[in-house]
């Protein structure tokens, strides 16, 4: 029977498959497997056949156990499967010992998440940072073939020519790793400059976190003005977007949007991704935008928290923002309100609620603002500079002009900013 092609202009078959031990039954197996089918899709595949399966434990051979992988074998060939995506973490051995029994490719999620983020990246940033995740992934499950020559011998007539295939495929991703590795520590110091930077101008940053698939670009696009590219699907924004923003009359910020966090994200990526994750950790304010409208929101609130604990930034303020408020019923928003007292419920796809998040994120940094009274001169170069710099980080209160071009400013600052601007001034 002739099987589908599997070029990149063809969509792949594929089945899922899911685990349940009794260590991983906190996790619904339909829900799980509904997050991997939309990832299967996000990859480009058409799944066509979904299997769950419950075992005390896991198989250490194959996972699932060699009758499970033979009835999965017999219903991909039905299916006319191209490629089998495990929902759980395979090791080299259950993966290879897998496709001997099915018959197809087999993946894992996490090599299917490897697989998007290669396809969603497109600055050199975020195309190094992907290459070295996939890269750290396959080392460990290369498999060497063909190397009845090329292994050294123990006696005369059975020596080989020297290094295997395999021993020369793993030197080069070595090498490769290596390579990108400084590549991304330049990458790192870089933006330690611009962060450098940014703490001079003492311009605040606020990052959005959140879920894949939460809205968090939407919200940026509303609140920004920005057309960054927004969609139904998961991982679509993978380079991180900066956009300054003006919060009314209470000085301007600069609004990032990051990358989707998903459940069990890999330790690759993330250890990948740690330079464009730490500006989440520094960060002045997080927004971590939530799909309220999601049925296993908990969930997906929980994984964001963990991540953030991993790359540090569990430190930093944070806002609770409900999105997609308008798929919820009175009822619902009501149980929102009374569980998470002091979050938002917003609608980025309409509007709604974004006047009041925008006040929020106004008092939250402004929480540690204190009012000065400055006296400076227009006709000073310096003095001008100054004027237009409070203008831009602060809250003017009150301006009177006095004698020649004296003017007499009050205004609300950010307590870092005090020293800046005093001078010879006096504190309100």
């Amino acid at each position: 029977m002739s099987r589908h092609p599997t070029t990149s202009s063809a969509r792949e078959r594929a089945a899922l498959v899911r685990l349940t031990t009794r260590a991983t039954r906190t996790i619904e197996s339909a829900a799980a497997l509904d997050e991997l089918e939309g990832l299967a899709r996000a990859a480009g595949a058409e799944v066509v056949l979904r299997v769950a399966q419950e075992r005390d434990a896991v198989d250490p051979g194959t996972l699932i156990g060699r009758g499970k992988a033979g009835m999965l074998a017999a219903a991909a060939a039905e299916a006319d499967v191209d490629l089998v995506i495990v929902d759980n973490e395979l090791t080299p051995a259950q993966a290879k010992n897998l496709e001997k029994l099915i018959g197809r490719r087999v993946i894992d999620r996490t090599a299917l998440i490897l697989d998007i983020f290669a396809r969603r990246a497109r600055t050199r940033e975020g195309q190094l940072q992907v290459e070295l995740a996939q890269l750290k992934y396959m080392l460990p499950r290369l498999a060497g073939s063909s190397t009845a020559l090329s292994r050294l011998g123990g006696g005369i007539g059975t020596r080989g020519p020297g290094e295997t295939k395999l021993e020369t495929d793993r030197r080069r991703i070595r090498q490769r790793i290596a390579a990108l590795e400084q590549e991304i520590a330049a990458v790192r110091r870089r933006r330690g400059y611009l962060r450098a930077r940014r703490r001079r101008e003492q311009t605040p940053v606020v990052a959005l976190v959140g879920y894949t698939n939460a809205g968090k670009t939407t919200l940026f696009n509303q609140l920004t003005g920005a057309g960054a590219v927004a969609s139904d699907a998961l991982f679509v924004t993978l380079d991180p977007l900066v956009r300054r923003v003006r919060l009314g009359s209470s000085g301007q910020v600069l609004l990032t949007d990051t990358v989707g966090f998903i459940d069990r994200l890999p330790h690759q990526l993330v250890a990948a991704f740690h330079a464009t994750l730490e500006e989440v950790a520094a960060a002045d304010l997080l927004l971590h935008v939530i799909d309220a409208a999601a049925p296993d929101r908990d969930r997906h609130m929980a994984a964001v928290d963990s991540v953030l604990r991993e790359v540090g930034a569990d430190h930093v303020p944070l806002l609770l923002v409900f999105n997609k408020a308008d798929r919820l019923s009175h009822a619902e928003r009501e149980a929102i309100a009374a569980r998470y007292p002091g979050a938002f419920l917003v609608s980025a796809r309409d509007g709604s609620g974004l006047t009041t998040l925008v006040e929020a994120i106004a008092r939250q940094l402004a929480a540690d603002r204190t009012r000065i009274v400055l006296e400076l001169d227009r006709s000073d170069e310096g003095d001008r500079a100054l004027l237009a710099d409070l203008y831009r980080h602060g809250r003017v209160v009150s301006f009177e002009s006095g004698t020649d071009d004296v003017v007499s400013i009050e205004a609300d600052v950010p307590r870092r900013l005090v020293e800046r601007y005093v001078r010879s001034s006096r504190t309100a």
